[in-house]
């Protein structure tokens, strides 16, 4: 019996190989002799065994024999389907595929050396127990990435660098040559795919660069960008392409532009800031009518179409804003230079510009080229005492044009007048419908060596929330120009799906805990949903309840066909404010330029690829700055090992809970196996661990004591255990 069993083993294996290579050949016939040398079968008694495998293949009918003596796939063409394969953290995966409403489930030993995102060939080879579809990967079309972040391990003649994570199941081998004096075991390195022999158990790479030791600063940052491909330098010629920009101000260029330099005009950004996209200009017409001019650097003049600079910029598609570094989408002489809104110098700008009521009613709107001069730099803080205080004065002196170091009655009167505006404009969208999530952002202060000192929060205030006001109303009606046309123009919007209902039916239930309500029978589920947001404010629940809620929320992103934008409530709505760190806004300039001159457009396919590529380039900028905050946080955590914290349940897994410090937002866990006690199972529905003998329960929001028991700053993980024991 027991050999029975090892030959049934050994069949299935065989027929397992036959199926592999057929589906890799779909369209091609061969005999049991050329299956054979596939599958190195010398023996005659082994020979013997294949014809009767296919054989039964063929009365299976997963095979066919159209020719007497060879064998073919069997419905090749319905069985083949092309698609994105994703890899879960079990090592399974799945291929979504646009001509199936279903994704294709992969098994383990069905992905065949795919990585995760890559463009493949799957063959559907049968239907699941609950319905759906799996199959077996049978040809890689295109990978996603070949670049790998990891730890080199060096043994004597050869090493590997290992770069396994929740979504990457194989490390690559590195050959001896390789290995310079310029790599040490243990060093994080970027190492490139270069093959994946067929009977290597790993894939073959080629190490690219040295970021040095796992766990400093530097190292850690440079590989969050490498390991998004996002790259930290221009190339020589980009730059050298920057350095010889004209960056003059021209009497001829002058006059074709509508000339602003004599009207008030400021910026208003954070302290830190160097690259200042937008400035407000400011005039009063009438008793009750204000122009209000939102001028925003000049991008385009400088980047022409399909130049060096502007592939460059396509390519990077937007900035990226780590903890301690900016990587900007421009080379510095542009983005920190002369397209920068820079105090008392003369720019080149687009403007959008209004006649608008105390009320925030546009009685007339212009969009065209100007020339500004920026008579001051504010900082939010700055603009914030102007607003608060009823005085005009600010902590930072600013030389004016006329030599004085004051912030003179007008400027005052500009800015309290346009906060009052904003906060109409604001009142107007919140209720159409918009919905307000007033976040609060973690933020550090670095020391020299840009190590975290200390954690602080960053709240949106009045002048906040005044630029952000006019940047969304120029946004809006850049958008509206181009979309309400007879004939609608060629536009990049930025749009904004409704919620996912079945995410809002998990919120509902989960608020519902807490004692909040969430309709979702009314028409407005917008407001439902703000009046939940404003419910929890200053509650210890509020970031974990923002963050589901967000969850809810679909992607916004680019493309040229508009439904609007959910979130704030604008049937028309795109990206115009700032073409120094977002490609689409460039876009959006060139293409409300040619607009308004009636020129002709670039076609529509080339700029939907455009905006398909910029909505994922936005997409890794956002997961590497997410990265970067949580190293800084466990870089931080590392010096408070032992000690003890009050922290919210954010997550509830079949591992774990999540919590999140109060103090300081920083997020660990307490694995389920150090949950002291009892024995804890995971109850799913209720987002809830429950206790086998005493029904204790922990769920999303509780307050807990935590200890830190370890950070791991390779994994960038937070270990910690409950601080006593409760009973």
């Amino acid at each position: 019996m027991e050999y029975m069993g090892k030959r049934k083993n050994n069949n299935r294996h065989i027929e397992k190989k036959i199926l592999s290579f057929f589906r890799e050949n779909p369209s091609k016939e061969y005999n049991y002799k050329q299956i054979a040398a596939v599958l190195e079968i010398r023996d005659t008694k082994g020979r013997n065994e294949l014809i009767k495998l296919l054989n039964l293949n063929v009365s299976s009918k997963q095979l066919v024999s159209p020719t007497k003596g060879k064998y073919k796939l069997s419905q090749a063409k319905k069985q083949y389907h092309k698609g994105r394969l994703e890899v879960t953290s079990s090592g399974r995966g799945f291929v979504i595929c646009e001509d199936l409403e279903q994704d294709i489930a992969i098994p383990k030993n069905g992905i065949n050396k795919a990585f995760n995102g890559d463009i493949v060939e799957v063959y559907c080879y049968k239907r699941k127990s609950n319905g759906g579809f799996e199959g077996e990967i049978v040809q890689i079309i295109e990978r996603n990435k070949t670049d790998f972040v990891g730890v080199l391990q060096i043994e004597k003649n050869y090493a590997f660098v290992l770069t396994r994570n929740a979504r990457m199941y194989t490390d690559f081998f590195i050959n001896k040559e390789q290995l310079t004096a310029d790599y040490n075991d243990g060093d994080k390195v970027l190492v490139s795919y270069t093959d994946w022999p067929k009977k290597a158990e790993s894939p073959y790479g080629t190490l690219i660069e040295n970021f040095g030791s796992p766990g400093e600063t530097a190292t850690e940052m440079h590989a969050i960008l490498s390991d998004y491909g996002l790259s930290l330098h221009f190339p020589e010629e980009v730059e050298a392409a920057a350095a010889a920009i004209d960056q003059t101000i021209s009497k001829e260029e002058i006059k074709k532009r509508r000339d602003f330099r004599d009207v008030l005009t400021f910026t208003i950004d954070p302290k830190t800031a160097k690259d200042f996209d937008d400035a407000l200009s400011f005039q009063q017409l009438d008793d009750d009518l204000f122009e209000v001019g939102i001028h925003i650097a000049d991008v385009s003049h400088y980047v022409e179409p399909d130049s060096i600079l502007d592939q460059e910029a396509l390519a990077r598609a937007t900035s990226v804003y780590l903890v301690d570094r900016v990587v900007p989408m421009l080379p510095e002489v542009l983005s920190n230079g002369v397209c920068s809104l820079r105090p008392h110098e003369e720019k080149y700008t687009f403007s959008s510009v209004f006649e608008i009521t105390s009320k925030g009613d546009i009685k007339k709107e212009w969009f065209g080229k100007t020339v500004i001069y920026s008579d001051h730099r504010f900082a939010y803080e700055e603009a914030q005492d102007i607003i608060q205080s009823g005085t005009p004065v600010v902590t930072e002196k600013h030389s004016l044009r006329d030599g004085s170091y004051e912030v003179d009655q007008s400027t005052y009167n500009a800015i309290t007048t346009l906060d009052k505006i904003a906060k109409i404009l604001r009142k107007k969208r919140m209720k159409n419908g918009a919905i307000s999530f007033d976040r609060v952002e973690v933020a550090f202060n670095l020391k020299e060596d840009n190590t975290p000192e200390s954690v602080f929060f960053k709240t949106s205030k009045d002048a906040n929330k005044l630029i952000e006001e006019f940047m969304l109303l120029a946004n809006k009606q850049v958008a509206r120009f181009a979309g309400k046309r007879e004939k609608a123009l060629p536009m990049v919007y930025r749009i904004h799906d409704e919620p996912d209902s079945d995410k809002l039916n998990n919120l509902q239930m989960v608020v519902a805990g807490f004692g909040y309500k969430l309709n979702l029978k009314t028409k407005n589920v917008s407001q439902s949903i703000n009046n939940l947001l404003f419910e929890t404010q200053g509650k210890q629940e509020q970031n974990m309840i923002d963050t589901l809620t967000i969850r809810c929320m679909s992607k916004a992103e680019y493309t040229t066909q508009n439904i609007g934008h959910y979130g704030l409530a604008f049937d028309f709505y795109s990206h115009f404010t700032s073409p120094i760190r977002r490609y689409p806004d460039v876009m959006v300039h060139r293409l409300l330029e040619q607009h308004l001159n009636n020129k002709k457009t670039a076609p529509i396919e080339s700029i939907e690829e455009a905006c398909a590529h910029s909505s994922q380039r936005e997409l890794l900028a956002t997961k590497a700055e997410r990265d970067s905050i949580k190293f800084m946080q466990i870089k931080f955590m590392e010096n408070h090992i032992g000690h003890i914290f009050e922290g919210v349940i954010s997550g509830v897994t079949d591992r774990g809970l999540y919590v999140e410090i109060i103090e300081n937002k920083c997020e660990g866990m307490v694995r389920i196996k150090d949950v002291p006690g009892d024995y804890y199972f995971f109850d799913e529905k209720n987002h809830a661990l429950v206790g086998e003998r005493t029904n204790k329960i922990y769920q999303l929001g509780d307050i807990i004591s935590v200890e830190v028991a370890k950070a791991d700053l390779i994994k960038r993980h937070l270990d910690f255990t409950f601080a006593t024991v409760e009973e």
